[in-house]
């Protein structure tokens, strides 16, 4: 029989198909003899079928006059061999995938044979059977609408009893390989924007809602082990932890991307249920309790980690409530949110969930019931609370009393540089949380002026409220009682819901004193010597987003503590002239004004939120030596320090902030420095340029053992360059001489040696910045550099004379590169006296 199978036909006519079922037909029992016909028997049928679909009717007319679905079938039901079921689910996947008529797709998920086929025992320990099981199950879904999904669901009174497409997908929605949960889920988000609302209301009712709690307990997991990363960065800092973590960000995100498409289908009890999953089983009991400035052995999450993980929530998870009560949660002491809160939901605090979500390593979802908004215990939970009470007194009660906003604060004016940088993220990520009432940035201290102001005045343009009289009032404040309504509601929801009690006296504050503190905090980071400038420049980027058009909470006390400020890194900038990179000063600060500027003046902070867990650069001991290439960081750093203080005080008197610093242009050189005696002109110095050697000093190096060379040494400053030269005599012309090595002359750190009064020692740095031209980033946010290291030249002179002449002329022509330098940023150092006139005239105004 299946040697007739090969004989010559036409492949793609009806007869063809009606051979191929005859034969399949007659298939009594499927063994090692016949299996390969049945194999390409099936897969043959459901290439002529999707050809039929588009070109001849018929061959579906025959296909369902045939049942051949149901011989399939019976094929898989006598089949023992496993490539048989893969090879019928292949077959059926790719006729779903490609009929594109609407009434062959009703016949395929009518007759129950798609269901039968669904729910067949499958042996799923075969791995390769479970991805094209997962595979035919989202073929089906790709196909679902209101017509076709009621061809498979089992309705009892209007009411769905059964739907075995989705039942068997959430089977495998924690399986171990990352492409079938991926398959899964695509499958439910398929069901779940079909908008049915009998769907809706089945997939959202129990059992079925297990699934979100599942759901959020596998993202709390990973949550987990994210943080179990990022602390071993602590102590292992190479590129393999670095990918770890990368990797774990990217599953996070894309669970959380995920929770955001089941939300934008719009299944009002669904986005309930990851709401109140999401606070219960994770913000609450692991996120809120980490935000402590001291640390405890008790708590389960790092600070960073919880910072990154609550700033990706609000900003991919778009839930009204969710961002709301995690604002209105910011008001709660931390204590109410650990195990020695007394706050308790039907006998239950928020820390002693959490305590018990972490003992249940195989109780599946039975020790946790959520129901209606509300947290019923079992016996293990009351065993867990009296345990907990135990250990209250374990723990030091400074903090308790600390609301996690003062908390988020503290960590700006007291924290390492990832807690500053977590901090503001957070800050960031409320204020451009659209879901957040604007009563809630205001509570929060973090309402930019621009929107108070718009909405105050779109209230007055339509007489809505007081809208004109609070425009125009001192205070500007939305709510005169300093606690909003959507505030003072949120807040009765985490007790009444959550039972979690928030009795902070700030609450009655008014918003205005908030906004003071935030400035407060701001203004104490930038006063910070030991925070990296990029932190700094987040700070900035927030303090421009908070600025009022009236300078009456940006007040005098923080202009002079930023004038301070600036005035100290001012001194250090001045230093740097007679540094390792006085030459380059001038463009790396151009640069970075325009970096600092746009970072400033960005929608959001410039980088990215997961910079925050990985590995920190910490200073080397190469850092902290006198290299040149620590102090071309240390100088670059300083730079962006200054650049900064620079333009927070500009657009805080009110002034527009330039694309471009204050410089003086360059001008031409004198006609009796040494460049244009030696006939530098304006290009500089390269190999082979010939020049003048009358104030050159004859010496003598040796670049290799045993091997001198007599040359001749020349120190020439042409504006903000310089060059320490060595130049061979040409023989036919006299005093000329050609370049043959010229090396920066800004950082070459002239000494006579202690024994030998006729040598000098030069030090030759790199000719280029190290932080711009020796770093690459890869795409994993790695850095690679080139290994560029500090050169070493001994000059030998003929006597003790030419050897301090040497010296003499490069300190002279140090100081002529010096002064210039200074002259052209002269605009720049005065903008201190141009501030205080400017601070003048604001506090002299009515």
């Amino acid at each position: 029989m299946w040697f007739s199978f090969w004989r010559s036909r036409d492949r793609f006519s009806l007869d063809e198909l009606r051979y191929l079922t005859d034969q399949l037909m007659k298939v009594q029992v499927v063994n090692e003899v016949n299996k390969d016909f049945v194999i390409e028997a099936l897969r043959s049928i459901a290439e002529l079928i999707t050809y039929g679909d588009q070109h001849d009717p018929n061959f579906f007319e025959f296909f369902m006059e045939k049942q051949v679905m149901g011989e399939f079938l019976r094929v898989l039901r006598m089949s023992r061999t496993v490539t048989i079921s893969l090879q019928l689910l292949q077959t059926v996947s790719i006729m779903i995938q490609n009929l594109k008529s609407e009434h062959s797709i009703y016949y395929m998920f009518s007759n129950e044979y798609i269901n039968y086929l669904i729910t067949y025992k499958f042996d799923f320990r075969n791995e390769e059977l479970v991805s094209y099981y997962i595979s035919f199950l989202r073929a089906i879904s790709g196909k679902l609408n209101k017509n076709t999904i009621s061809l498979l669901i089992k309705t009892d009174n209007d009411e769905v009893v059964a739907f075995s497409l989705y039942e068997e997908a959430i089977r495998f929605a924690f399986h171990e390989e990352s492409m079938v949960r991926t398959a899964v889920r695509s499958l439910t988000l398929n069901v779940y924007h079909v908008g049915d609302e009998s769907v809706n209301k089945y997939v959202a009712s129990r059992p079925h809602a297990d699934y979100f709690l599942k759901l959020v307990k596998f993202f709390r997991d990973q949550c987990i082990s994210l943080n179990e990363l990022v602390a071993n960065t602590k102590n292992d800092t190479s590129s393999e932890t670095t990918t770890k973590i990368l990797s774990a960000v990217d599953d996070i995100e894309d669970n959380l991307y995920y929770f955001s498409d089941v939300i934008s289908a719009g299944i009002p009890d669904v986005g309930r249920l990851l709401t109140d999953n999401l606070l219960k089983l994770l913000i609450f009991p692991y996120l809120l309790p980490s935000l402590k400035t001291e640390v405890v052995h008790e708590t389960k999450f790092d600070a960073v980690a919880s910072l990154y993980v609550l700033c990706c929530i609000l900003r991919i998870v778009k839930i009204i409530d969710l961002a709301n009560t995690v604002a209105a949660a910011l008001f709660c002491h931390i204590e109410a949110f650990t195990p020695s809160s007394e706050a308790a939901l039907n006998g239950c605090t928020c820390g002693v969930c959490f305590a018990h979500e972490s003992q249940e390593a195989s109780s599946g979802v039975d020790d946790i019931e959520l129901d209606c908004g509300s947290l019923r215990l079992n016996q293990t939970s009351t065993v867990c609370l009296q345990k907990s009470m135990r250990d209250v007194s374990l723990h030091d009660d400074k903090e308790s009393h600390l609301a996690l906003r003062d908390a988020l604060l503290s960590y700006i004016t007291t924290g390492d540089d990832v807690q500053v940088m977590g901090s503001i993220n957070v800050m960031a990520t409320l204020l451009q949380t659209k879901e957040l009432d604007e009563s809630m940035l205001d509570a929060l201290g973090i309402l930019p002026e621009r929107k108070k102001h718009k909405k105050l005045l779109l209230q007055a343009l339509v007489g809505e409220g007081s809208g004109e009289e609070q425009l125009f009032s001192a205070e500007g404040c939305i709510s005169k009682e300093g606690c909003g309504d959507e505030l003072t509601s949120y807040i009765d929801r985490l007790k009444n819901q959550y039972g979690v009690s928030c009795s902070c006296p700030e609450l009655g504050e008014s918003p205005r004193v908030h906004k003071f503190q935030v400035f407060d905090a701001l203004v104490s980071l930038f006063c910070r010597s030991d925070i990296s400038a990029e932190t700094l420049w987040d700070g900035g980027w927030l303090l421009r987003q908070l600025l009022p058009y009236r300078e009456t909470e940006f007040n005098s006390s923080h202009l002079n503590l930023l004038k301070d400020s600036y005035i100290k890194c001012n001194s250090r900038l001045i230093e740097e002239f007679r540094g390792s990179w006085p030459d380059l000063l001038i463009t790396v600060l151009c640069d970075e004004w325009r970096k600092c500027k746009r970072a400033i003046e960005a929608s959001s902070p410039r980088k990215e939120l997961k910079c925050i867990l990985l590995p920190q650069h910490k200073p080397s001991a190469e850092d902290q030596s006198d290299s040149s290439l620590a102090a071309g960081e240390r100088m670059c750093e300083l730079v962006k320090v200054f650049i900064l203080f620079h333009q927070l005080l500009i657009f805080s008197v009110g002034r527009p902030l330039p694309d471009q610093p204050s410089i003086n242009p360059p001008v031409d050189f004198p006609e009796k420095c040494r460049a244009k005696t030696a006939g530098v002109d304006k290009i500089g110095l390269k190999p082979s340029t010939e020049l003048s050697l009358v104030d050159a000093v004859p010496c003598k190096i040796a670049f290799e053992r045993g091997k001198e060379r007599h040359l001749f040494f020349l120190a020439i400053s042409l504006g903000s360059s310089g060059w320490v030269v060595l130049a061979e005599e040409l023989a036919s012309k006299v005093h000329r001489g050609v370049v043959r090595i010229a090396a920066p002359l800004a950082g070459c750190n002239p000494k006579v040696d202690d024994k030998h009064s006729r040598w000098l020692h030069l030090r030759i740095r790199p000719t280029t910045f190290p932080l711009r031209d020796t770093v690459n980033f890869t795409s994993q946010g790695k850095t690679k550099s080139r290994a560029l290291v500090d050169g070493r030249w001994t000059l030998a002179f003929r006597d003790e004379s030419s050897c301090q002449s040497a010296l003499s002329m490069i300190i002279e022509e140090l100081n002529l590169q010096s002064r210039e330098v200074e002259r052209r940023l002269r605009p720049l150092l005065d903008f201190e006296s141009d501030l205080e006139r400017a601070v003048s005239l604001e506090l002299s105004l009515p």
